[in-house]
Order: structure tokens, then sequence, then C-alpha cells
């Protein structure tokens, strides 16, 4: 089976199906092992954001938005070539990836013959039973089946570590400028950790706020997550939050291994956020994923 993937949480799906080789088409954004970089094509575009501040994003994806324009650009050509079996797209989020309907339209225009499978995860749950439509859409149930019990086991773990215990409440800060709260599955992995969130969006997705505002909810813990930054840039913003949360812990992450990215990371992000609410429960994070500021 010929494997694309069009958002990088799709493709941590797929090798954590066993299924890299047969993987042949990525998107610019996706994290693809050393070994299999020179077997896969990069079919979906976009504008190179580092060296860019988190306002300077923030208005580059308004204007584009607001003039109509694609975040991204899907090479029809090199997909074409490809010849796939079975396309991983989305529509949650049209900041994270192409939605499913350019995908589709594109596949009807070039002829393919392939699959489309829009995963859109709004809850911990959903990615969870995303993984499982991979896994029968790629013909592996049983991978997916046994991936996903063990996930489920992880959590259970985590959730008798920190049973009984007080659950500090957490705000998830998921972009700085403007603020943003934690939305979508974000809110199910602080209560999975034993946290409460707060000015979060459950299921949904999160819109900008106020330092304000998120003060006004009185967080404990606070943890900036943005969105493509890893832990070194995370850290950066978190030291510029702290002034605005002066009676909160403040701690960043690296969001796109642990929060944002819905695939089976996320337990490992269960797992780090409960070693920052409850050191004393449960093991540390990995070197390198989570620094507290203050």
């Amino acid at each position: 089976m010929r494997l694309v993937s069009l958002l990088p949480s799709a493709t941590e799906i797929v090798y954590a199906l066993g299924l890299g080789e047969h993987l042949v088409g990525v998107t610019f954004e996706c994290e693809v092992p050393a070994e299999h970089r020179s077997g896969v094509t990069v079919v979906v575009g976009g504008r190179d954001t580092r060296g860019m501040s988190p306002g300077e994003i923030d208005a580059y994806v308004r204007s584009q938005v607001a003039a109509g324009a694609d975040l991204y650009t899907l090479h029809a050509g090199a997909l074409a070539g490809l010849d796939p079996d079975l396309i991983l797209t989305q529509d949650l989020c049209r900041v994270c990836a192409l939605p499913s309907g350019q995908v589709e339209d594109a596949v009807a225009h070039l002829g393919c013959r392939a699959d489309v499978l829009s995963l859109d995860p709004h809850t911990l749950d959903d990615v969870l039973r995303s993984i499982l439509d991979v896994g029968a859409a790629a013909r592996v149930p049983d991978r997916a089946e046994a991936l996903v019990d063990g996930l489920r086991a992880r959590l259970a773990a985590v959730h008798a570590a920190v049973a009984g215990r007080p659950r500090p409440r957490v705000a998830v800060v998921e972009w700085i400028d403007p603020p943003f709260g934690g939305g979508h599955w974000i809110p199910d992995l602080v209560r999975a950790a034993g946290g409460e969130p707060v000015a979060a969006h459950p299921g949904a997705r999160s819109t900008p706020t106020t330092w304000a505002a998120l003060a006004a909810a009185g967080p404990e813990v606070v943890l900036v997550t943005p969105c493509g930054f890893r832990l070194d840039g995370a850290a950066g913003q978190a030291a510029s939050v702290a002034p605005h949360l002066p009676a909160a812990q403040v701690w960043a992450m690296d969001a796109d291994a642990l929060i944002v990215r819905a695939g089976p990371r996320l337990v490992d992000g269960v797992e780090a956020i409960a070693a920052v609410l409850h050191p004393d429960a449960v093991p540390a994070p990995p070197p390198g994923s989570v620094l507290r500021i203050v």
C-alpha cells in the first residue's frame, strides 16, 4: 500500500503503526526518520515561518485567510506521480494543513484512484479513534488496536497515580501574540494528567483572549505550548508570559512533541503534564521536553 500523509500528526500515526516503508509523500512540516527520507516526496509546501515572531505569524495567517489565499500548496504533479492508494488529510484546522475538500478535488482532477481519509479529532478519545481509522484504512487494524490498547494502558497508569490528589488549576497558552487558551483535546490532556483546565475550550477551537482574562481564570500552573517553536522557542515565549500571570508557575513545553499534534505522542504529553503537576507521583519527563520558567 502506498500512503501519502498531508499533516504531521498523520505521519506520526503511520510510523507508530509500523507503516513507514509504505509512506511515499508528506508535507514539508512532517518529521521523517533519516532512513526513510530518500524514499519520501514532499507533496505539500508552505511558507517557512522560522525566524518570524508569534505576532508576525499571526498577522501573516490572518492576512492570508482574509484574502482567501491558501496557507499551503499541494504539488499536484508530485502527488499524481506517486500513485497513492490512501491519502490522509484533515478539515480540523486550516492553519495546520490543507482541508480535505481541496485534496479530494485534486484527486478527482488528476484521476487518482486513491482513497482519502480525513482525520478531524476534537477530543483525546477522538484522537485514539482516528488511529483505529487509519489502521483500518491501511489494512492493519490489529496493529492499530494494539497501539491504542497500549496508549490507553498508559493513560490508566497516570490516572491511578494521580487519583485522589488535589487538581491544580492549569491554563495552557497555545499562542502568545495574541494569547490563545487551550482548545480541542488539550483540556483532556490536562484532566488526564490530574489537573483542572481553566481558560480552556474543550472539544472546540481555541480563540484569542487577553492576559487579563487568563489571569482572572486563576491558574496555578501555566503551560506555554506554541506550535512550531520546540522547547527553546517556547521557553523564550514563556519568559515573556510570566509577568502577565505572576501568581502562577510558568512552564514551557515542546508543543509539537507533546501537545498539538493529534497522534500517539499526546499520551507522552499527558505523562509530561502529570510530571509537572504531580512530580512525586509519576516519572520525570524526558530531557528537552519541559522546562520550568518561574
